[in-house]
Parts: C-alpha cells; sequence; structure tokens
C-alpha cells in the first residue's frame, strides 16, 4: 500500500432546503446529494481521484448502507478493511450561507478488535481520531517505522493529546481551539510541544496559520471564492487533508508551502459543489483554481 487512512464510515445525505420541518409539516428539498462521508474517509477518496490510492480501514456493517459504500470505494479503487460495527452510520448535511448544520447518526461500537494491516510499502498515515486504538496503534507503528504521521485535529476526542505524540503533520480546525480554550498561535505552540514538526490550524475563510520544520510561523491566505459560487462547504477541511497528503506521496522532496497551497486549491474547488464526491477535484480543477482565483486580501 502506498498510504493507509484510518476513520468512521458515513453516508452523507447533502440537501439544500429554506425551512426545516418541524411538528407534522412536510417539505421538498430544493437539491439532494448522496455521497461517502467521514473525515478521512473522504480524505482518501481526495487522495484517490488525485491519483493515489490508499488503503482505508475504516467501520463497516453488514446491511445495504455498507453495500453501497463498498461499491463507492470500489469504483475508486479503494482497498476496504472493515472493521465490524452493527449499523452503518448516517449524516444529514444542510447547507446555508456558507455554512452547514448536520446531525449524525453513528455507530461507533466497534465488534471486533483492530486488525493487524501490512505496511509494508506504506509512506503516509493519515487519522481523524476516529477508532482510537487503532488510530494509536498504527500511529505508534508508523512513527517506529518512519512512516509520516499525519491528524485532522478537526475536534477534541479522548485520545486527542496521546495521539498527537505520534504525529508528525497535524492540521486542526478552529472548532479545536475552541474546545482548548486556545488562539491558533497557541494551539501551534502545543502541537511543537508534543513534538508535531509540522502544524497548523484552519480557519475557513480567514485561511491557514502553519509553522514548518523550522518551526517558523507562516500564514497562507485563502482563496477568494465569490459568494454566489459557494454552494456547500461540508468536506472542505477533508479534501484540504486527501490533497496534501496526495501531493507529498507525489513529490515527497517538495516544501510544504507547496503541499498546502496544493490543498488551498483543492478546497477551494470543493465547496462550490453539492456533496463530497461532486467536491472532489482533479489535478485539472486544481490548476484550474489555481488560474481563476486570487489570494484574499
Amino acid at each position: 500500500m502506498d498510504a493507509l487512512f484510518i476513520g468512521q464510515t458515513y453516508i452523507d445525505v447533502t440537501f439544500v432546503i429554506g425551512h426545516v420541518p418541524t411538528g407534522d409539516e412536510k417539505a421538498v428539498a430544493g437539491d439532494y446529494a448522496v455521497s461517502f462521508g467521514g473525515n478521512a474517509v473522504s480524505a482518501a477518496f481526495c487522495c484517490a481521484k488525485l491519483g493515489v490510492v490508499p488503503e482505508l480501514l475504516a467501520s463497516l456493517a453488514d446491511d445495504w448502507l455498507a453495500r453501497m459504500f463498498l461499491d463507492m470505494a470500489a469504483k475508486y479503487g479503494i482497498t476496504v478493511h472493515g472493521r465490524k460495527v452493527k449499523q452503518s452510520s448516517i449524516s444529514f448535511v444542510m447547507p446555508n450561507d456558507g455554512m452547514r448544520a448536520i446531525i449524525r447518526c453513528r455507530d461507533d461500537h466497534y465488534l471486533h478488535p483492530v486488525p493487524p494491516l501490512d505496511l509494508r510499502g506504506c509512506r503516509a498515515l493519515h487519522l481523524d481520531g476516529h477508532q482510537a486504538d487503532a488510530a494509536i496503534a498504527y500511529a505508534k507503528s508508523c512513527r517506529e517505522s518512519g512512516i509520516l504521521t499525519s491528524l485532522d485535529g478537526g475536534g477534541l476526542r479522548a485520545n486527542t493529546r496521546e495521539l498527537l505524540e505520534f504525529i508528525d503533520v497535524a492540521i486542526c480546525s478552529q472548532r479545536l481551539c475552541e474546545q482548548l480554550e486556545l488562539t491558533p498561535g497557541e494551539l501551534c505552540e502545543l502541537l511543537k510541544a508534543k513534538g508535531c514538526r509540522i502544524g497548523g490550524v484552519t480557519l475557513g475563510e480567514g485561511g491557514l496559520v502553519w509553522y514548518d520544520e523550522t518551526g517558523d510561523t507562516r500564514y497562507l491566505p485563502a482563496l477568494m471564492i465569490p459568494t454566489p459560487e459557494v454552494i456547500d462547504t461540508n468536506g472542505a477541511g477533508d479534501i484540504f487533508h486527501g490533497a496534501y497528503i496526495y501531493s507529498y506521496l507525489s513529490t515527497p522532496e517538495a516544501p510544504w508551502a507547496r503541499h498546502f497551497r496544493f490543498a488551498r486549491a483543492a478546497s477551494a474547488h470543493s465547496v462550490r459543489f453539492l456533496g463530497i464526491e461532486a467536491s472532489l477535484p482533479s489535478r485539472a480543477d486544481i490548476e484550474a483554481v489555481e488560474r481563476c482565483y486570487q489570494e484574499a486580501a
């Protein structure tokens, strides 16, 4: 395998609606999309579409939603190592004015232990903190083997602080800052103290605050996407992660500033489409975004 991604599988149902019905009301959505979902899962599909197909360790039930997910993975050539759960997880996503409201129905009670996978040839591990036991086990193993470890720090989980001790590249969200009551700069200092050699905080329209191997703090502005073009921001961060992993695997000698610029364009592309799958960029899409959109002032 080239890379291993570990996370929680979702089926996302994304719909556009002006009014959420209550009581005994009914409503018809103006548009909708059905796709795979989940942080590391979506990142894996992004990496695969760009040209490096990872393997995926993810929750998997024995039901029709799981079979639909396996069909989706097969389309992209992704090998799924399923970890048994009773029911598939579902997300209902409602984009609204550049934000998104989400209802998650999640089964993360794993019925089987962490499976032993053959990591020969693996060059990168990407985690989102789900499957806490698997995340810790594989992060330790990969760190010991010199395999790059990456974390989507989208929110505070029970294992976040321990997991960070085995992470090379930690890109976190503003939400994690809020949960820890830290500024982005203070969170970067925490990541440095944990031993993460590359770290940062995504700020949505505010860009990316990050530091490189020297410890120097840097700032990458967001690309300006006109408001009328912004359809669905859900998954933009996941696509950012999948794209920088792809960029690293494709050109490991390149500086991280280049990997993050590539990921920024991938993320900017994604917000212009409804649903995760429609949001996945090709390399040509990323080149087009870099040509057509300017950095925010």
